[in-house]
Order: structure tokens, then C-alpha cells, then sequence
């Protein structure tokens, strides 16, 4: 369609419904043809009322600047003829064409016809792989001029210039994929398929790229044929000097730190010596440089790899950059493998498959024009690299990776075992906790043959190791999978199979009315066992409002229900085998379509096997002392919010496990921002099961680090032991609204329970005391992941982050993206929370203090942790504000204190608080 002229239309608007009065106040049209921006047109409009506060603080845009300007009565006739056939382009359409409509009706104006392009959607399908669809995060991502934000010249013209590199990046799109594209793009909700046609009628001509290969008619970016190569090895820089001069080489701005260099003494001793060492170094001396440097070398001279191991895959691929950073620094190639979980890999036999069927939802159109795009560019097959919503993640975990059998085609291509080779090739193995702690599960482990390992975020493998090892029923999660092979509508995979059998003139109808019939016997029987649970008389409870946590060690899952349970399931699962068996034999020959389901039925069969196993472990194994089990449930939502958990109650064995197949034959390196805890210096290690005899090295920050830091306990706040909960939240709302106030920038806001949190965040939403000004942002309340949260929270002039356990650590934001953290409450862990009340018992029969030996310590290093969000530079200023009296009130008050680096501590009032808020920053 190259005639075709485009109209990338922004509005303005005093709210989002014309119905109750909301206006445009600024409406922006940028044209383009031929590729070209040929024309753009801007008009203030006033609205008839006064300008929302909160739009006014959006936009930019008041009273004043609409003053002298006509209601949109006066230009809707001007504005329809503009538009007039035109595509209507907008970043969300489903608003800019929305609103329009009804304002042109409302001025007696015809409304606008034709089609329309939501950038929104472009912008998911090409470029799959960003963290957020918001204009300026797609703006910023792609290098666009977006001079300020809402404001609807801005924003239409940034939008304009998107629409032209998104339109350039179709045309260099393989042909094949384009070709799927436009097969699936009507089912899309604008009308994108005119720009895929454009762009394949004209990549019809040409040859495929030579960059790309094919799986099965799927283009994919070929892997590169050569392995990095491994540089001549550097000598280790024994002396200051020697670290100086290298220190200099990674920037200039570098220089020797005690702990930094203290730390690369260890490391590189452990390694040569093969011995272990624990180091807890601050944030500010430089730590990843401080291991990496050692680790390349020894790599480099052992010609064996040094494995690095941190909490989360984020953590890994930002490890990953240092490396490169570090390598393109000192001019040096430094092979790395970043190694995930089998399940973080796309399985190309799958999506092949899956693309066979054409009776998709949107979302997995969606999901799958996504992924087409992603596969001409994705060099690793990670997942994690596609950004997905709404039903995307169901999709994706179809085509994850389960199995290493492959079809001689999928050799080829299988990322995972592309991941596998380069880590034969490769000096630095970069990978999580979870993968380390499964290693000696693997039948070829890959982590035994290195030189080297270093742990960091080491206070994080002792939930890493547990968390490997604990079972989760889901009842939500079990009713999808058990849904799948008697769905029997038109399109479903029971139907499918049925016309299939059809085909191939077998009697199918007694087995398929004797299939249904058994999978209705196990749902009934499954359905009982679930009201068994959700019926279940506890010893005891854990109530946060609707929500309960019931510990079930206490009593034998072994009501005859779940016994019968797993002989129906087993029975179903019998018949579902014979079913397809007809279809199994060699001499049937079935098309690509038929073989696709035939390959569905067996995926989900096999799935209902794995969770007849789980079922038996779970529910009909007899109860063992080193295990918790228990069950948590929201009465708002029953059964479907059940769920049992079962766990180790210790971690030792499962990290000794993997730790004692290394010993010995490499050094290994445990670190930390935070090992220690208070007085109980070897808390972490302990808990790990780290020998008595491994040396622990802890090393201060640089002098004056924490200057800036300033830490105040608000002391005429309830005691939290002494009244009600809601009088409480009540007090923690009013801080909050304080504080954000006084500091008049970002906060975050640490709590235990998203029972308290959402209720503070209701109570400062219904206050109204921040409306227009600030944005709240809660875990559990506001929409998507912990990282979109938090960029959302940057993104902020004024915000407060609502977070709970996940936000108390591993969350980096610069000093100019937070002002504050405030403790809601001390963070103890609830003594009545199922697996640390099982730890309590287990230090009870050794004669030991679970408060002083469990609860304190793991409290301490939450709280330094949490301290940790505040000060991540020397040039930082922040306030660290204690809610909780007890950390005054009480004997072990001083401790969490005493954790804390050398800072300012100051009790005062609330209003001393802001008092002094206010003169810092008047300072």
C-alpha cells in the first residue's frame, strides 16, 4: 500500500470519558507518505471547565495556555477533513479513536471511517524483546526524540518517527516471516496486515538473507560458526601497584580500595589453593570487579572455567554485561556462557507445531507474531529475552523446552544444547543458584570439571537451595492441565483427536463415552479430596484477613479420598494412552496437522503423569521429619485459590550435595553484601552448612560512605504490640503522607504482609492528601512485575513503592530516583509461618533459642538489607526512616541498630521528622 497516506493522531484530554464531560485540550496530527513526514498540525482546544490538577501536573498544560482557544465545536470539521483517508495511527487506538469519535459526534461532525494502526501492537510484535510499551520507554529504547511527554505534539511526533522505523524494520524482515506475519495479522486489532503485505509483496523478489536459516520454514539468526577464542592469559597483579595500573586500564576513574583489593587477594589464594574463603564486602569497594578480575585469570591459566553463581536470572544477565564492559575495557576477548534452566529455552519443534493450528485466542497470535520476530534476532533462545502479557505466558510455557529427546532437524537448532556446547568453549560459566543446586541431579553435570566458583549473593542459596528442592500443588494450575485432553468443543484437542480416529473409519464412540466417563469419576474424586482440604480442621493458623496458612504436618494426608484420587487418575490415564494408540501404529500415515495434535495429546498426557507422581509425594507419602508440609488458601476465593507446599526444612544437604562434588579439585569463593548478622557472625554460612573452619573476611565501606545517610526512628508512632491493626495502618498512612510530602520526591515503602499494604495504600488513596501529585505504586495491587513496577517508580518526579519481602533486597534505584526508605514494620518472619516454625522446632530438640538463634538474625539481615536500597554511592544522600518502636522499646533494638554501618541515627516526632527533612534539604 505505498499510496497510502498516514495520520499519527495524539490527544489531550481533561480525563478519558467524553459521556461525563471530559474534553480534548491539545490534539496533535503528524502526516506521512511515501515514507515521509509531509505535514503536521497542532491545536489547543478549550474544554469548556477548569483543567484537572493531576492533568495539569501530567501535561504540562493549564488553564492559561487554553485560554484563547476555540472548543473543539469550532475545529471538528476541520479535523475530520484532515483525517479524511487517512490510516489513523495512534499508540493506543483504542483511546485516541475512541474519544475522537464521540467528539466529532457530539459536535454534529460524521465520524472518521477507515483503518487504523495502533503502534501499541507494532510495536510488541517487532520489537519483542523491550522491557515496556509506554511511548518514552520505546522512545528512549530506540534512540527517538521525545521532547516531553504528554504533551500531544510531542508525543504524535515521537509516535510518527516510530511508525517510520518500524516500518523500515518490516522490510527487512526474512520473507518467511513475513509471510507468517501477515497470515496471522487479521486477527490482530488493528490493521497491521496492510503493512505486512506491503512489505512481503515486495520481499517475494528477493533471496532470503544469509543471516537466517530455516526450521521448518521458520527463519532463525543462524549462530555464529567459531567459538570466541581465549586471549593470552594476564599475570595476577600481586602488588597495589600492579592493581593500580589494571584498575586504570577498566577506567580511569578507578582506583586500589583496600576491600576491593583485599577481596582479589582472597579469591585468587582460594583459587590456587583450592580451598574455600567467605568475604562479606560492602556495596562502594567494587566487588564483581573485585572477583572477576581473578576468576578471568585463573580461567586463563588453568584452562579450565570459573563458574560465578547469583540469585536470579536478572542478576545473571547483568553480570554478564560487567563481563563485557570488563572485556571491551582492557581489550580482551573473555568467552562467556550465560547458563539458564532447560525451561528458559524455546523449543522450536513445539512452536512449529503449535503454528499449525489456526483456532488461536488473540493473545496467542499475539505471542507468536512476537516470537517469529524474536527468532531473527535472538542469538541465545532465552524466553526470558520476549516480553509477553495477558495470556502470552501460558503460550510461551508451551513451547519451553522439557526434554533433551529431538528429532534429527531440531539438532540444529536447539538452543539449549547450543548454550551446552559454548560452555565447553567458554572461561566464565555465568549462572544461577537454582542451576548449581540441581547440578548433581543432572545425568552429565555441568559444573564438576572448573578451576573455580564463586557464589555471590550468597545469603540468597539458602532459599535458592530450598526452593529447588520444594513441590507446589496448585489447584488452578492442576485444573488447566487436567482440562486439556477432554476439552470437547469444535477446535479442542479431545475434538481434534475424535475426527482424527473419524478418518481413519475407527469405532471410537464407546471409548471416547468410556474416557469421558473415567475423567468425570477422577474430577469427582478430585473434587472431594479439594473440599476435604479446603474443610480442614487445623491445630493451628496463621489468618491475615481472607487469606490462611495452615501448617499439615501435624496430621497424615491419608483420607481414603486421595487414594482414590490417584487410582482414577491412573485409570484415565490408561485409557487416555489406548485412545490414541490406533494412531500410533507405523502404517498410519498422518498429516502435519493430525500429528500435531496427536504430539498435544502426548505433551499433556505425559503432564498428567508428572502430577499423578507429585500427587503421591504430596498427598500419600508418610510425613518425614526434614520435610514441612502445609496448605494456603483465601476464603474470597475457594477452592481455586488452594495451594500445598512441602519443603526442606534445612538447606545444607542440598547445597553439600553439589558443594562436595568440587571440594578439593577448586577454589570457591562465598560473598556478600550482607553474611553477617549482628552478632551472629556466620548466620548465613551456617545455614548453608559452610564449614566452622572456612575463614570469613568482612570489610567496612569507605570512610564516609554513609555520610549522607540519615537515620530516624519516629518515636510518638502506636506501639504496634499495643493497638489494633487498622489503628496502626492508620498511623503508618499518615507517616507516609508526611514524609512523601517533606520530601517531595520518591519513597519506598517497606512492609511483611500485602494485608498491611494494601490497606495503607487504600487508606492514602481515600485520603485523597496525594491525588494529583504523587503516583502509587503497590506490589500485589498495581499491575505487572516487580521491574516494571520499579521503572514505573523511576519514571516518577513524586512516587511511592508499596513493596513486601521481594523489594527488601536486589533493588538498585540511584540516589536521584529515591529520597527515602521507610520500615513499616520490624522484619521479623511470623512464628507461625510453616517452615520457619519448623526450623524453630527443629533448634529446639538442640537445645536452642529459636529467637536468638533464627527469628534475630534473619531480621537483622532483612533489615540491612533493606538499608542497603538507600546508599548505593558515596556522593548519595538518603533517609532511612524506622517506623517500628520496638527497634527503641525493646533489648534486641540495639542489635538491628548496631547492624547498620556508621550512619546518623536520630529518634524524633513526626513532626521533628519532617522538620528535619526539610532543613537537609534546605542545607
Amino acid at each position: 500500500m505505498p499510496s497510502s497516506k498516514y495520520a499519527v493522531v495524539d490527544l489531550e484530554t481533561t480525563g478519558h470519558s467524553p459521556s461525563k464531560g471530559d474534553r480534548i485540550i491539545q490534539i496533535a496530527i503528524v502526516f506521512i507518505e511515501n515514507n515521509q513526514i509531509i505535514d503536521k498540525y497542532m491545536r489547543y482546544v478549550h474544554p469548556q471547565r477548569s483543567i484537572p490538577p493531576f492533568i495539569h501536573q501530567l501535561t504540562s498544560i493549564g488553564d492559561e495556555d487554553v485560554a484563547d482557544s476555540p472548543p473543539f465545536e469550532a475545529i471538528a470539521q476541520e479535523v475530520a477533513d484532515l483525517l479524511a483517508g487517512c490510516v489513523f495511527v495512534a499508540h493506543n487506538t483504542d483511546f485516541d479513536v475512541s474519544f475522537l469519535q464521540k467528539e466529532l459526534v457530539r459536535c454534529g461532525v460524521s465520524k472518521w471511517q477507515g483503518k487504523k494502526i495502533d503502534t501499541v501492537e507494532l510495536a510488541k510484535i517487532l520489537y519483542p524483546a523491550l522491557p515496556s510499551y509506554r511511548l518514552q520507554d520505546i522512545a528512549e529504547a530506540l534512540q527517538i526524540p521525545l521532547h516531553q511527554a504528554h504533551r500531544a505534539d510531542d508525543d504524535a511526533e515521537a509516535t510518527a518517527l516510530f511508525l517510520l522505523k518500524a516500518m523500515t524494520k518490516i522490510h527487512h524482515l526474512p520473507k518467511e516471516t513475513l509471510s507468517l506475519l501477515h497470515e496471522r495479522s487479521f486477527a490482530l486489532k488493528s490493521d497491521l496486515s496492510t503493512l505486512f503485505y506491503e512489505a512481503l509483496t515486495l520481499a517475494r523478489r528477493k533471496e532470503t538473507p544469509k543471516e537466517y536459516a530455516l526450521f521448518r520454514g521458520i527463519p532463525y539468526r543462524k549462530e555464529p560458526s567459531t567459538y570466541d577464542v581465549w586471549d593470552k592469559a594476564i599475570k595476577f597483579p600481586s602488588g597495589d601497584a600492579e592493581k593500580e595500573e589494571l584498575l586504570q586500564r577498566i577506567n580511569t576513574k578507578f582506583h586500589v580500595r583496600r576491600g576491593q583489593a583485599e577481596l582479589m587477594d582472597l579469591t585468587w589464594q582460594a583459587f590456587v589453593e583450592k580451598k574455600q574463603v567467605a568475604v562479606e564486602i560492602p556495596t562502594g569497594v567494587g566487588k564483581t570487579i573485585g572477583y572477576l578480575i581473578p576468576a578471568m585469570i585463573r580461567a586463563y591459566e588453568t584452562r579450565q572455567p570459573v563458574v560465578i553463581s547469583t540469585y536470579t536470572n536478572h542478576l545473571v544477565d547483568m553480570l554478564a554485561e560487567e563481563v563485557s564492559h570488563l572485556g571491551n575495557a582492557l581489550q580482551m576477548n573473555i568467552p562467556t556462557a550465560v547458563i539458564k534452566g532447560m525451561a528458559n529455552y524455546i523449543s522450536l519443534g513445539k512452536f512449529e507445531e503449535l503454528l499449525r493450528f489456526s483456532d488461536e485466542v488473540y493473545d496467542d497470535s499475539m505471542t507468536i507474531m512476537q516470537v517469529l520476530v524474536w527468532l531473527t534476532e535472538t542469538t541465545t533462545g532465552d524466553l526470558d529475552e520476549v516480553n509477553v502479557s495477558g495470556g502470552g505466558p501460558l503460550f510461551i510455557d508451551r513451547i519451553r523446552k522439557r526434554s533433551m529427546k529431538l528429532k534429527e532437524d531440531e539438532k540444529v537448532v536447539d538452543f539449549y544444547s547450543r548454550c551446552l556446547e559454548r560452555c565447553r568453549h567458554s572461561m566464565l560459566l555465568l549462572t544461577n543458584h537454582a542451576m548449581i543446586m540441581n547440578d548433581s541431579e543432572r545425568i552429565n553435570p555441568l559444573f564438576q570439571s572448573i578451576s573455580g566458583l564463586i557464589i555471590d549473593e550468597a545469603h540468597q542459596l539458602h532459599q535458592a537451595a530450598i526452593q529447588t528442592h520444594e513441590q507446589v500443588f496448585s489447584y488452578t494450575n492442576w485444573k488447566y492441565v487436567m482440562s486439556q485432553l477432554n476439552s470437547f468443543s469444535n477446535g479442542q484437542l479431545l475434538f481434534d483427536i475424535q475426527e482424527i480416529l473419524m478418518g481413519f473409519h475407527f469405532n471410537h464412540r464407546f471409548s471416547t463415552d468410556r474416557l469421558q466417563t473415567t475423567f468425570e469419576e477422577f474430577m469427582l474424586a478430585f473434587d472431594e479430596s479439594m473440599m476435604i482440604l479446603v474443610n480442614t480442621d487445623v491445630e493451628y493458623s496463621n489468618r491475615i484477613a481472607t487469606r490462611t496458612v495452615e501448617s499439615l504436618k501435624s496430621r497424615s494426608l491419608t483420607h481414603e479420598s486421595f487414594r482414590i484420587v490417584l487410582r482414577k487418575m491412573n485409570e484415565y490415564i490408561s485409557l487416555a494412552e489406548n485412545y490414541i494408540a490406533p494412531l500410533q501404529q507405523p502404517k498410519r500415515e498422518l498429516t502435519l496437522h493430525e500429528q500435531a495434535a496427536l504430539n498435544e495429546w502426548l505433551y499433556w498426557l505425559n503432564e498428567m503423569k508428572i502430577k499423578a507422581g507429585e500427587w503421591v509425594e504430596l498427598f500419600l507419602e508418610e510425613p518425614q521429619a526434614h520435610l514441612a508440609i502445609w496448605m494456603e488458601k483465601d476464603s474470597r476465593s475457594l477452592p481455586g485459590s488452594l495451594r500445598i507446599k512441602k519443603s526442606p526444612i534445612h538447606a545444607s544437604s542440598v547445597v553439600h550435595s553439589f558443594i562436595d562434588q568440587i571440594e578439593g579439585s577448586a577454589g570457591i569463593l562465598w560473598t556478600s553484601g550482607t553474611l553477617t548478622a549482628g552478632q551472629d557472625k556466620r548466620f548465613v554460612l551456617n545455614q548453608v552448612g559452610v564449614s566452622s573452619t572456612v575463614p570469613l573476611y568482612t570489610f567496612d565501606a569507605p570512610t564516609d560512605f554513609y555520610a549522607g545517610a540519615n537515620t530516624f526512628i519516629v518515636e510518638d508512632m502506636p506501639d504496634i504490640q499495643q493497638v489494633s491493626n487498622d489503628d496502626y495502618i492508620l498511623a503508618v498512612a499518615d507517616a507516609l503522607i508526611q514524609t512523601a510530602i517533606a520530601i517531595n520526591g520518591r519513597v519506598f515503602a517497606l512492609f511483611l504482609s500485602h494485608d498491611m499494604l494494601k490497606k495503607t495504600y487504600e487508606s492514602i488513596m481515600d485520603s485523597e492528601s496525594l491525588k494529583g501529585e504523587y503516583t502509587l505504586i503497590a506490589q500485589g495491587v498495581s499491575s505487572g512485575s516487580r521491574h516494571k513496577l520499579l521503572k514505573t517508580f523511576k519514571q516518577q518526579e513524586k512516587a511511592i513503592l508499596f513493596g513486601t519481602t521481594s523489594f527488601w533486597e536486589g533493588v538498585d534505584v540511584p540516589s536521584d530516583e529515591l529520597s527515602a526508605v521507610v520500615v513499616v514494620r520490624l522484619p521479623f518472619t511470623s512464628p507461625e509461618e510453616p517452615l520457619f516454625k519448623a526450623r524453630s522446632a527443629a533448634l529446639q530438640t538442640e537445645q536452642k533459642n529459636a529467637f536468638t538463634h533464627l527469628g534475630l538474625p534473619e531480621a537483622i539481615l532483612r533489615f540491612r538489607q533493606g538499608f542497603g536500597r538507600l546508599i548505593r554511592s558515596s556522593e548519595e544522600q538518603g533517609f532511612f526512616i524506622i517506623l517500628d518502636r520496638r527497634i527503641d522499646t525493646k533489648s534486641y533494638g540495639q542489635s538491628f541498630l548496631e547492624a547498620l554501618p556508621q550512619s546518623f541515627v536520630k529518634k524524633v516526632s513526626l513532626e521533628a521528622l519532617v522538620n528535619e527533612i526539610e532543613n537537609c534539604y534546605n542545607k
